[in-house]
């Protein structure tokens, strides 16, 4: 019996996750149809994305790129409808046709169409980790209010999923889960002495030893400020209080991720860095389908190393712990900071060792409150954004910027 076509959203069809499931869709094409596709710069790549997998519709945020995108998929016949601005995003992520929504839309500005998407009951494949680690409470809840169907693309996250009882309902102790593994590779500077970091170019940074990810990304891995959001994410996820979640440097990025369980088992989800191995996994499920990746051979990587993560070179993982224990306004300016933080690195504005400074130096300017709505995360948004800037540019005393150089 063939299973019955999936009707796609792709928000984010321009980066690095939204080119790999289309990878994964065009292995498929029995399975899934392209109803829209979004991007933000890339305009010359959705326009090849449209004329090959003819979607009903194109979003971008700009409506002069708008026109133009228009006027080019007029010229070859291509008969997409090509929409902009943020409204536009949530518009396509909650089409009555669509049935699966990829959320892929790096950053906040993916916050609005996952929860549009999430609040229709579609079934959500989240790649916008900044959706549960701003909003997670939100989130959670329009997820269960709508019935929507939530499976994680990060590759950790989908591992922890594929090692939990399929069928688990109320907290994870209660399925006899001690706790959640997270692996990270430690990037690019595990094993740099600690006096040469302060050197660290944007070049180094987003040169990943095991993953070709974007860069903004990258930074993240190389900070490991990536881990610390996905331990975030991984609360809110799976109901994991903090205390159950633990990461471990595991240089090789075979085991994405590890769950333990009381009587001493230990299940683990292999397999070589691809993200189209978690993405068809998403894509697919409960079936599995080909996702492009290469197969696993153990006896040509030989061995598999595991260490403690260095909280003293990687202070970000530090924080990301202590922000999602002070409460969730917390969390929202953690993410705000690391933004603006590594948008500021990779234009050379501040050093790669500034990263943590910054972000800890607004955090603790940010006062705790209560967070109902999405206007509540969006301001506290703006307010440490502000805070970073002003940080940035000077704007701060040497001592309240955290000591930035």
């Amino acid at each position: 019996m063939s299973e019955p076509m999936q009707y796609l959203t792709i928000l984010g069809s321009t980066g690095s996750i939204g080119v790999s499931t289309l990878d994964v869709v065009a292995r498929n094409p029995d399975r899934f149809s392209v109803t829209a596709l979004t991007a933000r710069t890339r305009i010359d790549l959705l326009f090849e994305q449209c004329c090959r997998f003819k979607p009903g519709y194109a979003v971008v945020l700009e409506a002069d790129d708008a026109a133009r995108l228009s006027q080019r998929l007029r010229a070859a016949a291509v008969e997409t409808k090509v929409l902009c601005g943020v409204a536009a995003l949530e518009t396509v992520a909650a089409l009555p046709e669509v049935s699966t929504v990829m959320a892929a839309i790096v950053g906040i500005a993916g916050l609005r169409p996952t929860l549009a998407a999430a609040t229709a009951g579609k079934r959500v494949l989240l790649a916008n980790k900044e959706a549960l680690v701003t909003a997670g409470g939100l989130f959670m809840s329009a997820v269960r209010a709508s019935g929507a169907e939530l499976l994680p693309i990060d590759s950790e996250h989908n591992a922890v999923f594929q090692a939990l009882p399929a069928n688990r309902r109320g907290p994870l102790a209660e399925s006899g889960v001690r706790r959640i593994l997270l692996t990270a590779s430690g990037g690019p500077f595990r094993t740099m002495p600690a006096a040469l970091m302060a050197q660290v170019t944007p070049q180094q940074a987003v040169a990943h030893p095991n993953w070709s990810m974007g860069r903004k990304i990258s930074v993240d891995s190389a900070t490991m400020m990536n881990k610390g959001l996905e331990v975030i994410e991984a609360h809110f996820l799976f109901g994991a209080t903090p205390s159950m979640i633990e990461v471990v440097i595991h240089p090789q990025s075979v085991i994405h991720s590890l769950v333990e369980y009381c009587d001493g088992s230990v299940l683990a989800q292999l397999g070589n860095p691809d993200m189209r191995t978690p993405i068809a996994h998403a894509l697919g499920y409960p079936a599995r389908i080909p996702s492009g990746a290469d197969f696993l051979d153990l006896a040509r990587i030989g061995s598999l190393d595991f260490e403690k993560p260095d909280l003293v070179r990687f202070p970000c993982l530090r924080l990301a712990y202590d922000a999602l224990a002070a409460g969730p306004a917390a969390v929202i300016a953690l993410n705000a900071a690391n933004e603006v933080a590594v948008a500021e690195f990779l234009e050379r504005r501040i050093g790669f060792l500034d990263i943590p400074r910054l972000i800890e130096s607004v955090v603790s300017g940010t006062p705790n409150r209560s967070i109902t709505t999405i206007a509540d995360v969006e301001s506290v948004d703006l307010e440490a954004r502000s805070l970073a800037l002003a940080a940035c540019s000077g704007g701060l005393s040497p001592r309240a910027a955290g000591g930035l150089s």
